[in-house]
């Protein structure tokens, strides 16, 4: 871990020579020890040469979490290829558009996934289907013979490890390049969260996203085990911690939302955990406060982008009075503020916001052959230095900690006055029929934008709209008081738990 550069795969190799019985994966059906799961990666990387891919092509998976999606990643890094991890929930036209853009040579899916994708045409691209449906051609009799053996490649750190395809929450997905050296500096601070062979991971986030794969990586990377959930109940997801003696997880808020929420959380006996991870969306400082006080283990939060370009930490069970943050730059990271005409803030600057960019080690190669857009992402400083824009509004406090106001695009200016939903989307949370809420700007002919507030209300209450709507105007400032305030089952998420606010603006008018 202290080499400049290392293959995940190779890593893999090690652990299964040094300790081929230790478990490696595990789902509800298959498990892997890691002299199976070497082995397999080798079957994988051969078959993959075999049907003619070399070192840069790329592959997709749209699939279910599982032992053999897992394997498929890490056995086509061995092969130098990039992976294309796409999100089933995404619409037919967007996956088709995706695996063309990947370029992608072989589509790896399943029986549900396959719905969504659609059946194969006449000179599409080989399908394989990972759970031996007729999605594909069986994956058993694809892969090669059992003692099969890749060609050796010798992976660079400039190589495209994958190809992770953005939430499409603001427009078209764009593919973003991570390469190889960005994947292995995200591992190398795993010794940090005390990552090691006895760590067992659980993750019911999906493996096509980056906020699962910062915590999949380093748990192999060090030996560890990885235990699938392909999907998140509550209650399922209590058993298994407390079942297999969790020690590392990654959850998103709403997840931990749900898991504080549920009844029977306290009956659980979780103290085998040692770090609880959490990003990809706002962590209210109420809830963070909750898990610290009823959940074993520390709690770290990443702020950063899957695009890269810095990463802001907080170590939540060392700074308790910093919940509403969300940390210090990450050693390595360099995250400054930038003003709306893109010029940089001073450093020293505790008072005004600005939109946050940042420069590290781990950043984008750029977006997939898009290359105007990977200019709009890109900011440099006087010296030339490259940095990542995040589109997020925040500021620094006189102790180093970022306080994220907003995305940018989702800034309301009402009147000529900025208003931040976070501001309200707080301020109503402070009513106890709120369960959960999210804000939007909408067009208003007197005054440009004006704030709409989607309300979930707890179960079993009774308050109305109105009364909600006047109580929370008497507590907002002139500018930021709501036009309307919506009752509403559940806040559009995506599957990593991200409000889908461009959903709820298209509902305003229903």
């Amino acid at each position: 871990m202290d080499r400049d550069f290392g293959a995940i795969a190779d890593l893999v190799r090690i652990h299964a020579q040094h300790a081929p019985d230790h478990a490696a994966l595990a789902d509800a059906q298959h498990a892997l020890n890691y002299g199976a799961l070497d082995a397999l990666m080798d079957r994988i990387a051969a078959s993959l040469q075999r049907d003619g891919l070399k070192a840069g092509d790329a592959i997709a998976i749209c699939a279910s979490s599982s032992v053999h999606y897992a394997a498929v990643f890490l056995g086509a890094l061995r092969a130098g290829v990039a992976v294309a991890p796409l999100a089933p929930g995404s619409t037919p036209a967007s996956l088709i558009r995706m695996i063309e853009d990947a370029d992608a040579r072989i589509l790896f899916t399943d029986a549900a996934a396959a719905e969504v994708v659609g059946p194969a045409k006449e000179g599409g691209i080989p399908r394989v289907a990972l759970d031996g449906s007729s999605a594909g051609r069986g994956f058993d009799g694809w892969l090669a013979p059992v003692d099969a053996r890749p060609t050796a490649v010798e992976v660079q750190p400039s190589w495209p490890f994958n190809i992770i395809y953005s939430s499409g929450t603001t427009g078209e997905p764009k593919g973003i390049v991570q390469g190889h050296g960005m994947r292995w500096a995200h591992v190398q601070r795993g010794a940090k969260y005390e990552y090691s062979a006895d760590t067992v991971t659980l993750l019911s986030t999906p493996l096509y996203s980056n906020t699962t794969l910062v915590v999949f990586f380093p748990t192999i990377a060090f030996g560890g085990c990885v235990v699938l959930m392909p999907k998140f109940d509550a209650a399922g997801y209590l058993q298994l911690a407390e079942a297999r003696r969790v020690t590392h997880t990654m959850l998103v808020p709403v997840q931990y939302q749900r898991l504080m929420a549920h009844p029977r959380f306290d009956a659980h006996d979780l103290s085998s955990f040692r770090f609880k991870f959490s990003t990809s969306a706002p962590f209210n400082a109420a809830l963070k406060a909750d898990v610290l006080r009823r959940w074993p283990g520390g709690l770290i939060e990443f702020y950063g982008m899957t695009e890269g370009g810095g990463t802001c930490i907080l170590e939540a069970h060392l700074h308790p009075t910093k919940l509403h943050t969300v940390g210090q730059p990450a050693e390595g990271s360099d995250i400054r503020l930038i003003d709306e005409e893109g010029k940089e803030l001073p450093r020293n600057n505790t008072e005004v916001a600005g939109e946050v960019v940042g420069h590290s080690g781990g950043m984008m190669t750029g977006y997939h052959r898009q290359p105007e857009k990977t200019r709009d992402a890109e900011w440099f400083d006087a010296s030339g230095k490259r940095f990542i824009r995040t589109g997020d509004v925040g500021r620094f406090d006189a102790d180093g900690f970022l306080t994220l106001f907003d995305r940018k695009k989702d800034m309301i200016i009402s009147g000529g006055f900025n208003i931040y939903p976070s501001d309200l989307e707080a301020v109503l949370r402070g009513h106890a029929a709120i369960a959960d809420v999210a804000v939007v700007g909408v067009p208003s002919e007197q005054w440009g934008e004006t704030p709409v507030a989607f309300v979930v209300r707890r179960e079993g209450d009774s308050t109305s709209e109105d009364a909600l709507l006047q109580w929370a105007n008497a507590q907002l400032g002139k500018t930021q008081r709501l036009a309307r305030l919506r009752f509403i089952d559940e806040l559009p998420r995506s599957a990593i738990g991200k409000v889908l606010k461009r959903e709820l603006r298209d509902l305003v008018g229903r």
